[in-house]
């Protein structure tokens, strides 16, 4: 009896770790035109694109997409808007055009948003373009353009619906009852939308949720319905959204239970990535998602270009939004972006399409790095932002082989040294596009970084640097003042290996700026059990340093982990951190 057990047993783990591989080779495959893209075009319109920020003749703070939601404005006065839907300068084509010359490959435009005006006739709903007086099917003519282009189509759809009779719950200034409201029947409907959008359209390549931050969803509405889209189209991926994920991205591959195929940190780019989970930084133009006339805060090319280099290099996408006019008119100032990141990416595509992340753990101090396997070994891309005033790129502790260096663009050939300190490329004088120019490395065999570890100098002080730390968590970043900043999630935290030769009590010394307003707190710096607390008066700004003392700590010989965290946080964060030193006092 026993034997029968003990083969059943064994029999059930065989069928289970066999199904659980052919779902990882499922999801790869569905996931492979995603990881190969790294780039792709945001398209946030509606209705709300008319209004364009104002409301009554004055200005509504917010995005423009939440226009609705920002000026309190009824359903019954909302309406009205569907009347002077009239996109007379739409043109899909026009818009696939740009997407594909930007370097982008694919395009992921709102079906949907939080108002509930549907872009595309729906036959379960007259709130859309099928019942406006310009009744264009916005996601057919889309949908067929970006394929002509041989572009990837994904569809954006809100969860939350401040139009729909039966969503729940329902905003202050809705005073429609609610009495009769049944939340399970929006569900129903919002499923019958989906189902049209996955059915009528030809093949979809992806779905985007949003708005399931509300009580009204959960984790299993989310499994629900993720379980429903994968039925209708077993090739389209789906985000973390759609369950409720969003704030636990690295918890969709280690049994967190949320639904969702990628993570989609938004309007930031993880300091360290999201190591083993496909993700996505979307990310404004300027400060709004939908369009308004008088938001002029417009990110430059460069900056533009850096943050897409900047995803790739940490193994993610970079999905760069447009909000199109209410004429239907993507605004010059992003035509005139995506053009000259289009420019950036003929000459440097190879560096981006088709890559992972470096092998650096954190980003190099003067730029970014992609890679790739090659028939004999690695290809390394060095992005370089800050061109090096002594004519030499330093890829600190890298382990590798090299067989040649040269500049991407141009071919020149570059001078390659190995030292104990990394690799070093010998650069020309002048720097050959001030974007960012790319080195080509190639190396036989695979490469890897030896891990940075604290250890004494010569009058015996240990110094943790900023630009040393393992970040930990999705806000905290590594500043051009080489300090961390941006330290705005509690639960963020920041570490350095160490080694200790001669034990004993250090003193704990940090460089720090906190800003008088904004700053303050308490933080913590520990090693193992011992911990020291501080709380930080103003420095004056958060770019006036200062050193603290804050205590002492008893060191034993060997390895160690420092760890940084934040006990107590204020209106925005704790404190910038510059370094912390440690001195041996007995």
């Amino acid at each position: 009896m026993k034997t029968a057990l003990a083969l059943f047993l064994l029999l059930t783990s065989f069928v289970a770790q066999a199904a659980a591989q052919d779902a990882a080779a499922e999801k790869n495959q569905r996931m492979a035109w995603f990881r190969d893209a790294r780039f792709g075009m945001f398209i946030h319109w509606g209705l709300y694109a008319i209004p364009a920020g104002q409301w009554q003749g004055k200005p509504v703070s917010g995005t423009g997409e939440w226009i609705m939601r920002n000026a309190g404005i009824t359903p019954a006065d909302y309406e009205p808007l569907k009347a002077q839907w009239n996109p007379e300068r739409f043109d899909a084509k026009a818009w696939a055009k740009l997407a594909k010359a930007a370097g982008m490959k694919y395009v992921v435009i709102t079906t949907k948003h939080h108002d509930g005006f549907a872009l595309f006739d729906s036959a379960v709903s007259d709130w859309d373009v099928g019942s406006a007086p310009n009744r264009t099917d916005i996601m057919k003519e889309v949908a067929a353009a970006c394929r002509a282009e041989g572009l990837r189509i994904g569809w954006y759809h809100s969860i939350l619906d401040w139009h729909h009779p039966d969503y729940l719950p329902r905003r202050s200034v809705d005073k429609r009852p609610a009495a009769d409201a049944d939340f399970d029947r929006f569900v129903v409907f919002l499923k019958a939308q989906l189902k049209e959008l996955l059915t009528n359209y030809g093949s979809i390549d992806m779905l985007w949720f949003d708005g399931e931050w509300e009580q009204s969803w959960n984790r299993e509405r989310g499994w629900d319905l993720y379980n429903f889209c994968r039925t209708l189209s077993p090739q389209t991926i789906i985000n973390n959204r759609v369950g409720g994920g969003r704030n636990d991205m690295q918890g969709l591959d280690k049994g967190a239970g949320f639904a969702g195929d990628f993570g989609t940190p938004e309007q930031e780019i993880p300091p360290g990535g999201l190591p083993g989970v496909d993700w996505e930084s979307c990310m404004t133009m300027n400060t709004t998602w939908g369009w308004r006339s008088d938001d002029h805060a417009w990110k430059s090319a460069e900056v533009l270009v850096r943050n897409l280099i900047d995803c790739a290099s940490k193994g993610g996408n970079y999905l760069l939004n447009v909000g199109p006019t209410a004429l239907g008119e993507i605004p010059p100032a992003s035509v005139e972006r995506l053009q000259a990141m289009g420019a950036w990416m003929a000459r440097n595509a190879d560096s981006i399409h088709g890559t992972i992340a470096g092998p650096f753990l954190k980003p190099l101090p003067f730029g970014r790095c992609t890679a790739r396997s090659t028939e004999h070994g690695t290809r390394l891309y060095i992005h370089v932002f800050d061109w090096p005033a002594d004519g030499t790129v330093l890829l600190p502790r890298l382990t590798a082989t090299p067989q040649s260096a040269r500049l991407h663009v141009a071919g020149t050939a570059l001078g390659i040294a190995v030292g104990a300190e990394g690799l070093r490329l010998t650069v020309p004088k002048e720097c050959p596009d001030k974007i960012a120019t790319v080195l080509v490395l190639d190396c036989i065999g695979p490469v890897s970084v030896k891990a940075w570890r604290a250890t004494a100098a010569a009058d015996g002080s240990i110094t943790l640097p900023a630009t040393e730390a393992i970040l930990h968590g999705t806000t905290l970043r590594v500043e051009n003042n080489d300090n961390i900043g941006y330290w705005t999630d509690a639960k963020d935290s920041v570490s350095w290996p160490l080694r200790v030769d001669k034990p004993g009590r250090y003193s704990v010394a940090v460089e720090l700026a906190v800003d008088a307003a904004q700053g303050g707190g308490e933080y913590c710096v520990a090693v193992g059990a011992a911990k020291l607390t501080a709380k930080p008066e103003s420095t004056g700004s958060w770019s006036q340093w200062r050193t603290d003392v804050i205590g002492t700590i008893e060191l034993a010989a060997g390895d160690h982990e420092v760890v940084v965290g934040i006990v107590e946080k204020p209106k925005t964060a704790v404190l910038n951190l510059r370094r912390i030193t440690l001195t041996l006092v007995e």
